[in-house]
């Protein structure tokens, strides 16, 4: 861990699962201290400008007209998350994010439709699913939030509330990192840039799963890690 063990931990609801269109309707940052407790949280809803499909709100209980009797302006919400953000990075705090590459990816198209400077590098990030992944790679079943928390033994009382989401991310990465503290034990720089690689490596495994076994050959699985690149 680092010199603290003060980790912090971000979450989006949102209006879908394609990070170039989705639009972000609810999000929490959270800061937790070694023990796991929250010190600090910011919570954000959204009015996100466009309809919340059935099925999103389904998921995380926001439907459209919520949203916009409670949510405020989607781009004010947006500059904030990132600000917020920023500021945590910039005090060194490693950011925990299940599944980055869809919340940072979807966080840095959102900026760029409101014109708004993204997070830039370098800033060091956790996430749980990729390390869970490589470090426990023949684990059969599903790997989404509840069920790994379940294994790591942390509770997620409210799955798909942001809040509730987040602050299990950060407790999933401390849980990880105490259990494999062989592999995992080294200076967060360097776990950023390990993550990346194993990410590609996982990028193209399921992609040749895709392909062989799927039959799909034309699948390509972006190998990017935390944030993708735009499409060509």
């Amino acid at each position: 861990m680092s010199n603290s063990g003060t980790l912090a931990t971000f979450d989006l609801e949102t209006t879908g699962v394609d990070v170039e269109t989705s639009r972000i309707v609810s999000a929490c940052i959270a800061i937790v201290d070694a023990s796991g407790a929250v010190v600090s949280r910011w919570d954000w809803l959204a009015d996100p400008g466009i309809e919340i499909p059935e099925g999103a709100a389904a998921i995380h209980g926001i439907s459209t007209a919520r949203a916009q009797a409670e949510g405020r302006q989607a781009s004010l919400v947006v500059a904030e998350i990132v600000q917020t953000l920023k500021v945590t990075c910039a005090l060194g705090i490693p950011l925990v994010v299940y599944n980055a590459p869809y919340d940072l990816s979807l966080l840095d198209r959102e900026c760029r439709r409101y014109a708004l400077e993204g997070l830039a590098e370098p800033y060091i990030v956790i996430d749980p699913l990729v390390i869970d992944k490589a470090v426990d790679r023949y684990r059969r079943g599903k790997r989404t939030l509840e069920v790994t928390s379940a294994l790591y033994g942390v509770d997620l009382d409210d799955a798909h509330d942001a809040g509730s989401d987040a602050i299990a991310a950060a407790r999933v990465a401390q849980a990880l990192l105490a259990k494999y503290g062989d592999q995992l034990s080294i200076p967060f720089g360097e776990l950023h840039s390990q993550q990346q690689r194993w990410y590609a490596d996982q990028a193209a495994s399921f992609q040749d799963y895709m392909r062989s076994s799927k039959g799909d050959h034309s699948f390509v699985a972006n190998p990017d890690w935390p944030v993708r690149s735009l499409p060509q």
